[in-house]
Order: structure tokens, then C-alpha cells, then sequence
């Protein structure tokens, strides 16, 4: 009897058993049809992967019995990096971006703060706003929530509170993400 061998190495980190190396004495079998054949013994699967010129693969390993499809491996290691990769490219990649402020910032620096938040909550990101205090300005920690409370009042058209201000060491920060729209 002979069955097609695939290499180890060009198996990337699939780590599905194929013909030989399926070690269970009796499988489930389904056909290239999609048809149950049933619960045979390894040897009368491989006999019938051999047959129709294909694999016996091992989809399902932890089922009592493991289930076996006869396919073409080559084939179906292909649907299945194609699926991976579809799958890679829907996947939406949210960063997250800071923007520092200043217990005693001026107006104007929290408007030009408030446009680079801005571009960030548009493309999708979400934001990490952090206000440090340093030295005496411990003392002006109501100024520090007023600060930031103008500054999420600014981009509050294109983006939400997700946590609100708190303080972490000494530095105060609030963590803002983009509106849906819906």
C-alpha cells in the first residue's frame, strides 16, 4: 500500500496527523464526498484514502473516535492559510496614543492637544490622556481634574469617556475611546 508522505517541515505549525501518523486503531471516516462512511480500522481507511488517490487526515483527534477526512492535504492546507489570512485582514488593529498635558496649561496648547487627539479618535485609535504633577502642583489636583475634564469636553465629538480621570502615582489619566457610529 502506498500512501503520498508529506513532510514535517512543510507543514508550518499545522500540527494535524496525516495518513500514517495516525496513531488511533479505529477512525470515524468521512468520504471526499462529505459522505459518513463510519467507524473503520486505520487499515481499512487508509486502504480507502488510497483508493481515491488522496489523504487521510485527522480533523478531529480528541473525538472518541478521532474523525478522519479523506482529502487532499496539499489542498486543504491551503483553504486553511486562506481563511487565516481573510480572517487577518478583517481584524481591525486598534492602537492606543497618548497625549500628555500640564496641571497649568494655557487655552490655546489644549486646543492644539484636543486637533492631534482629534485625528487619532478618527482613525480609530484610542487615547491615553495623562496630566503629571510634578513637585507642588500635588497640591492642585482640582485644577488637574478641571484640565482634563476641558480637555475630554473638546474632543467629546469624536470620542468617549472610557475611563474617567484617576490617579495612578502622580500622574492623573483618563483613557478615551473613538464614537461608533451607529
Amino acid at each position: 500500500m502506498e500512501v503520498r508522505a508529506i513532510s514535517r517541515d512543510h507543514r508550518d505549525k499545522d500540527s494535524r496527523q496525516i495518513n500514517e501518523e495516525i496513531r488511533a486503531k479505529e477512525v470515524r471516516v468521512i468520504d471526499a464526498e462529505g459522505e459518513m462512511r463510519g467507524v473503520l480500522s486505520i487499515k481499512e481507511a487508509l486502504a480507502l484514502a488510497e483508493e481515491s488517490n488522496l489523504d487521510l487526515v485527522n480533523v478531529s483527534p480528541n473525538a472518541e473516535p478521532p474523525v478522519c477526512k479523506i482529502l487532499d492535504y496539499g489542498k486543504y492546507r491551503y483553504e486553511l492559510q486562506k481563511k487565516e489570512k481573510q480572517s487577518k485582514k478583517n481584524q481591525k488593529v486598534t492602537q492606543v496614543k497618548e497625549v500628555r498635558l500640564s496641571t497649568f496649561i494655557e487655552e490655546h496648547d489644549i486646543q492644539v492637544k484636543a486637533n492631534t487627539a482629534k485625528k487619532f479618535l478618527k482613525n480609530g485609535d484610542k487615547l491615553k490622556v495623562s496630566l503629571r504633577f510634578r513637585g507642588r502642583e500635588r497640591d492642585y489636583t482640582a485644577k488637574g481634574f478641571d484640565v482634563m475634564n476641558r480637555f475630554a469636553e473638546e474632543v467629546s465629538e469624536f470620542g468617549v469617556v472610557e475611563k474617567k480621570p484617576k490617579f495612578e502615582g502622580r500622574s492623573l489619566t483618563m483613557f478615551l475611546g473613538p464614537k461608533s457610529n451607529k
